[in-house]
């Protein structure tokens, strides 16, 4: 679910296994990602998954870094992550967002082998494209409550100017 010139596309880890059987992103029941995308002041309501494409209209997008759905991100390897960040840097090159944001600090530092990444925007770029590493909004990454969560996407709108 992607368009030229986004806002922000949104990258996820990789495919859950609900979202690979319901071809919707953030499928998984406890997935906070569509709770915190409203909660943040992206959307004007809370979204369901199945009404993803709605968010082109906001000039947001979604993808992932590695393609292969599993049941944890865990189970993907290095290789994979390495791979798919180079697969991800050749779409938003192609694809000009604004913002890449990347929702787990681990996955990009898998991806773009940057291990002192930390949450909020990083200095490196994607040709003109910015970006900004967000908590994972899986209900398995306890550290980071809904709350918290929308605060930082929200500084992320912020500077999308949205």
């Amino acid at each position: 679910m992607v368009a030229d010139g986004l806002a922000v596309l949104f990258c996820g880890i990789n495919p859950g296994l609900m979202t690979a059987a319901t071809g919707h992103h953030f499928a998984r029941p406890g997935n906070r990602f569509w709770p915190v995308l409203h909660l943040s002041g992206f959307t004007p309501r809370l979204f369901k998954p199945s009404e993803q494409a709605e968010l082109l209209t906001y000039g947001l997008g979604i993808t992932n870094v590695v393609a292969r759905a599993t049941a944890r991100a865990d189970e993907l390897d290095a290789e994979e992550f390495r791979e798919g960040g180079r697969v991800l840097g050749a779409k938003v090159e192609r694809l000009r967002p604004q913002w890449l944001a990347v929702v787990g600090v681990t996955a990009y530092r898998a991806a773009f082998d940057d291990r002192r990444a930390v949450v909020g925007p990083q200095e490196r770029t994607i040709g003109s494209s910015r970006i900004w590493v967000l908590p994972n909004p899986s209900g398995l990454n306890a550290h980071w409550t809904a709350a918290t969560m929308a605060q930082e996407y929200g500084r992320l709108r912020e500077a999308a100017g949205r």
